[in-house]
């Protein structure tokens, strides 16, 4: 009993590790090294913020770690539970979230004039993050199946995903609901769709993102001010000019772990969408670099799992999806905090501090390395039709 709860709890000590295909098994160290760095430079941003704030400087790290170990466990069971049953419970799994997005445009908590949080009793939720694995699995068997569906089925699930986009994009969020969107797109691409219904959608979506920008003064405010942040360096753009300080702060070997000048209270929210910020300040150029670097190692190893699921199309899509989410919002946070892209509140996976974000990343990560492990035994998923 105790063996089992270890392997759960700690799936990299498993010892059926040893047969899983080399893509499994370095998808997963690598996972467990993004969280242990991620954990490692929240608790060095964290640490002046969560001691002015709340009198313990590690206030924030411990509630991260809980949140870690919660997402360790639901990492574990995806690792042991078959695609096939995951894509079984996606649709019902989907539509709750997309529920729960609704009760939070209606009743959520406002932090930084979004709502994005839903308040159930002390325990904070964002149901924006928690939809992602769902999206991914009901998307892909949408995806993969298009071609032998009623246009019944693929009109309804098609309006699910734009209803789940367009809450996101209501709470507030332009680049979540951009990430969310541009995802089910490059599935949709991968699975063969015809080009019009392809290009329709992207038209419709740049559109769309358009006429946010025109209606809501809040995203306006931070496109303007990224094209010249200097302009209101201690208004609208005192965000992206101390991150920009931060930046460059760190010149090519950084200032040193834990010696970030910027997190002094110079630099807002660097815990959590700013926190590659303060990573760069302290390890420089060289350190970025390096995470760049493992990004694209982790890209390429979940394009390798997702090409290695050639004759297995569902498989397929669900290994595009989460390597696409994964690397994809770690490019566009680290975009917004060197002053690529507008300023937003997307948060850097497995580094920045939020316990929605840490879950759903590990499930995404779990769902990658379990289509790696049935792509290697050859396991042949039924799908059903209709």
């Amino acid at each position: 009993m105790v063996d089992t709860v270890r392997r759960w709890l700690f799936p990299f000590v498993d010892p059926q590790v040893a047969d899983w295909s080399g893509s499994a098994r370095w998808l997963q160290r690598l996972t467990f090294l993004w969280l242990a760095v991620g954990l490692v430079i929240l608790f060095s941003a964290s640490f002046p913020v969560s001691l002015a704030d709340h009198g313990d400087g590690l206030y924030y790290i411990k509630r991260q770690v809980a949140w870690a170990v919660l997402g360790v466990l639901g990492y574990g069971v995806i690792l042991r539970v078959p695609l096939k049953w995951w894509w079984q419970g996606a649709g019902l799994g989907l539509l709750v979230c997309a529920v729960l997005m609704g009760l939070t445009l209606s009743h959520g908590t406002e932090v930084n004039e979004a709502t994005r949080w839903l308040a159930l009793g002390p325990l904070l939720i964002q149901p924006s993050e928690l939809v992602k694995p769902f999206l991914i699995l009901q998307s892909s068997r949408l995806f993969a199946n298009w071609f032998h569906l009623s246009w019944l089925t693929r009109v309804l699930w098609l309006g699910v995903f734009g209803l789940v986009v367009g809450m996101i994009l209501l709470q507030p969020n332009l680049s979540m609901a951009g990430l969310t969107g541009l995802t089910l797109w490059v599935l949709a691409l991968a699975a063969g769709l015809p080009w019009f219904y392809l290009a329709t959608t992207a038209l419709g979506g740049a559109g769309v993102a358009g006429l946010s920008l025109l209606v809501k003064e809040y995203q306006r405010r931070r496109v303007i001010s990224f094209l010249d942040p200097w302009a209101d360096p201690l208004g609208h753009g005192y965000q992206l000019v101390q991150s920009l300080l931060a930046v460059g702060s760190g010149g090519i070997w950084g200032t040193g772990l834990g010696l970030s000048q910027q997190k002094l209270f110079f630099l807002p929210i660097q815990h959590t969408d700013f926190i590659f910020a303060v990573f760069a300040e302290e390890l420089g150029l060289v350190g970025s670099l390096l995470f760049l670097g493992f990004l694209l190692v982790y890209a390429s190893l979940g394009l390798r799992v997702a090409m290695g699921a050639e004759t297995q199309p569902g498989l397929r899509l669900v290994a595009l999806g989460a390597t696409v989410l994964l690397v994809g919002q770690s490019l566009l946070n680290m975009g917004v905090a060197t002053g690529v892209l507008p300023t937003t509140g997307l948060p850097l996976p497995f580094f920045s501090y939020g316990g929605n974000s840490l879950l759903a990343s590990f499930l995404l990560a779990g769902l990658l390395v379990r289509v790696a492990r049935e792509t290697q035994r050859g396991a042949v998923i039924a799908w059903r039709r209709g």
